[in-house]
């Protein structure tokens, strides 16, 4: 059927239209199309590496179960380096921490905590690797150590850890016979951790044993 004048006036258009516009359609529809590939691919990349990371994390955590630490400790080292973007990673790397101090190697166990404290894409797992990892510097106790650990508590406190910062900080002031500084870091800790009703029961106990000895009061 043929056209009338005002349907072949629109075709016209269109054709005019499509030769005008044709490149710049056909590159955003190839880039939307390359994007959406690039996603899948990438979402495929991460379900692929989190089950290869589970893997080695059971082989990490059956390497506990026997008692072999340098396969656990091994496993760790291959979880950092092969999938350090996994969650696995800081996890494995927090009990590598623990087991090296265990061991008596609190430098390797510090360098776990280290790796952790940059690499760990879970805030919570960051959280206690920098926790953990200004604790062991305060526990040194050398003027360096202090200065990193200090560098660490100096850091916005990672949300649901605000309290955790406030008792690290109070160690780090204790450390140097800042008993003044010590009471009023611990008594903002208590403070927050009466405010974050989720922490345990253990938490506050230790804590007040550190505000009696500074002559705090818990409130």
């Amino acid at each position: 059927m043929p056209l009338d004048l005002e349907e072949q006036e629109q075709v016209d258009q269109l054709k005019a239209f499509w030769q005008k516009y044709r490149n710049v359609i056909t590159g955003v529809v190839t880039v939307a199309l390359f994007a959406y590939a690039g996603y899948s691919g990438y979402q495929w990349w991460k379900t692929s590496q989190a089950a290869a990371a589970s893997q080695l994390y059971e082989t990490m955590v059956a390497a506990i179960g026997n008692g072999d630490k340098d396969l656990t400790l091994r496993a760790a080292d291959d979880l950092q380096k092969q999938y350090g973007g996994t969650p696995y990673a800081a996890m494995s790397s927090l009990v590598a921490a623990r087991i090296a101090l265990d061991a008596g190697d609190s430098a390797k166990s510090m360098d776990y905590l280290r790796w952790a404290a940059k690499n760990a894409s879970d805030k919570a797992y960051l959280a206690l690797a920098k926790l953990r990892l200004a604790a062991q510097l305060i526990e040194v106790g050398s003027d360096k150590d202090l200065v990193e650990a200090d560098a660490i508590l100096s850091e916005k406190p990672i949300t649901g850890f605000e309290a955790l910062w406030s008792e690290r900080r109070g160690d780090w002031y204790l450390a140097q016979k800042k008993i003044s500084e010590a009471k009023t870091s611990y008594e903002a800790a208590w403070k927050q951790l009466n405010d974050a009703k989720e922490f345990p029961e253990e938490a506050r106990r230790l804590l007040k044993v550190k505000l009696d000895a500074v002559g705090g009061v818990a409130q």
